[in-house]
């Protein structure tokens, strides 16, 4: 294995009993990614995707395999030291945006923060900062219900950034926005990408969506059925093939 990979995922299998059945959700999975990659994970529903970004985002162990991140082996971690790892080293996005809607832009950035030493001048100002990054340093005072949709998912991406994490999980990011709005969140994922070599996963049925990353990594049955490098990667803002229908 690359000794210099961010995630080192080794012959990783996961099984669910489903009453007297066992079901194999992923069936020896090997792969790495390289720290300041973007990666696109898809496959349809069943295809083991969703199991997968679980276990990489430390949200889940597998059954059997190891599981390097960022150097630290994890798959046979508790529940207490995986809340841990996702703290430090892990920012999610997921497609509802998942914020607070009594609390501001700036409050719900700063929640992560409140699990660190960090006091409140300086979590106020990391928060400041992560809000500055997505484009809505004027908006740091607002609700929820006072952004829009891409807005709030800005909102979100911060709050995922804020604790400066080895690698940025992305599921399914555009899936409740127009087409418009979900092109420049594809800008911002490029633009954190490119500019601070942050790594970034996304997790997607989408294969427009995954034509923005730098490699897609294919799974049916729990199996990866192919990963391939993306030599000409998609700039956000493309059109999409049917944008016209």
């Amino acid at each position: 294995m690359d000794k210099h990979a961010m995630i080192q995922i080794e012959q990783i299998t996961k099984v669910f009993q489903m009453g007297e059945n066992e079901v194999r959700a992923l069936d020896g999975v090997t792969f790495s990614i390289e720290k300041g990659e973007m990666i696109a994970i898809m496959g349809p529903s069943g295809s083991g995707k969703s199991t997968l970004m679980s276990i990489v985002g430390c949200l889940d162990v597998p059954s059997e395999g190891s599981y390097l991140l960022d150097g630290q082996a994890v798959e046979n971690m508790n529940d207490s030291q995986l809340a841990d790892v996702r703290n430090r080293k892990i920012g999610f996005v997921f497609q509802q945006f998942n914020l607070l809607a009594r609390t501001s832009a700036l409050e719900n950035v700063m929640l992560p923060l409140s699990y660190t030493n960090l006091g409140g001048r300086a979590s106020r100002e990391k928060a400041m900062h992560a809000l500055e990054v997505v484009g809505l340093k004027d908006r740091v005072r607002h609700h929820p219900s006072e952004l829009s949709g891409g807005q709030q998912q800005r909102v979100a991406i911060a709050r995922a950034l804020v604790n400066d994490p080895a690698i940025l999980i992305a599921d399914e990011p555009t899936g409740a926005l127009d087409s418009k709005t979900g092109a420049e969140i594809m800008d911002l994922f490029q633009t954190l990408h490119r500019d601070i070599g942050q790594t970034v996963i996304m997790v997607t049925h989408d294969a427009f969506i995954a034509r923005h990353a730098q490699r897609v990594i294919r799974l049916a049955d729990g199996r990866i059925v192919s990963d391939t490098i993306n030599s000409t990667p998609l700039k956000a803002g493309a059109r999409r093939p049917d944008a016209e229908l």
